[in-house]
């Protein structure tokens, strides 16, 4: 890795197990950063609280037959954050661009969810060709808030207009403005609502996702916590009510991760609000989505 200058190395490796980079194939990266944050703050803890709970939870997944301690993965720490947004945004798609050139998955652990747009940034080319999908409460789709146009309010659509995806897909939407409906119907993104996968039911929703989702090369997955219901991930930085429980997540992300999924993120743990639940659930949705990859990769 030759940007190690970049780093902060953690006394905690994510799930206790750690090779060499040169022999990982999943990359964790931790992103600590909340400045545009406008409800509460603390996500720039998330990354530590979620190592930590990923060391206390068991690594055996039932879904998928699949042994966490069994992956090739390494930890590279944390990514020196500047207060400016767009340099660390910067640092961050230089990493993940260098990840992606040595043949490797990255795992972002965040942080706000703005994060993500410097993950797609690292995707370059392969942006064309790349659906994102993005479960989360929020689109995210604002042209602005609070005077700032680059922000975890509005970095979905900077994603849009800037880096033109090849599809952007949003699941588990309950919490939204005018404003961003109006956007997301000019701009041909999908969104399930929380009310329509109860309605419909997890594997309908699951049956549409795919068929959406036929015909792109690469998926990239983005998952903030507040996607689930407060009661199961109170601390998160924008809890929403209605949110969805921890097995239909697990199910519909699950259902995702087939050959074409080149990386994914969890982001918007901020620990000080809970006595470490959030953390859990943020470790093990990281643990089924590796478990999931890992599975298919050994079928195929």
């Amino acid at each position: 890795m030759a940007n190690r200058e970049l780093f902060v190395s953690q006394s905690n490796v994510f799930s206790g197990y750690q090779l060499p980079f040169e022999k990982a194939d999943y990359v964790v990266l931790g992103v600590p950063f909340d400045v545009t944050s406008t409800y509460r703050t603390g996500a720039r803890f998330g990354p530590n609280a979620i190592r930590q709970a990923s060391l206390n939870i068991e690594t055996y997944s039932f879904r998928t037959g699949i042994d966490v301690e069994d992956l090739k993965i390494h930890d590279l720490g944390d990514l020196h954050i500047s207060t400016d947004t767009e340099k660390t945004l910067e640092r961050t798609a230089l990493v993940i661009k260098e990840i992606f050139g040595e043949g490797k998955t990255p795992v972002i652990i965040g942080g706000e969810h703005t994060v993500t747009l410097g993950v797609v940034k690292g995707l370059e080319k392969k942006c064309s060709d790349t659906a994102i999908v993005s479960f989360d409460a929020h689109l995210d789709l604002r042209n602005e808030f609070m005077g700032l146009k680059l922000s975890h309010t509005t970095f979905m659509r900077r994603i849009n207009e800037q880096l033109k995806p090849a599809k952007i897909i949003e699941v588990g939407t309950r919490a939204v403005c005018k404003e961003e409906l109006a956007y997301a119907k000019k701009a041909g993104i999908e969104y399930f609502t929380t009310h329509q996968i109860r309605k419909e039911g997890t594997q309908q929703v699951v049956r549409l996702l795919k068929k959406n989702l036929e015909g792109y090369r690469r998926i990239y997955l983005t998952v903030d916590m507040d996607v689930l219901d407060p009661a199961y991930a109170p601390a998160v930085q924008n809890p929403e009510p209605e949110g969805l429980e921890p097995h239909t997540l697990l199910d519909i992300l699950g259902s995702m991760c087939d050959r074409r999924i080149i990386g994914f993120d969890v982001v918007e743990v901020a620990p000080n609000y809970d006595n470490g639940i959030s953390a859990i659930q943020a470790a093990k949705v990281i643990f089924e989505i590796l478990c999931h990859m890992e599975k298919f990769r050994k079928e195929v």
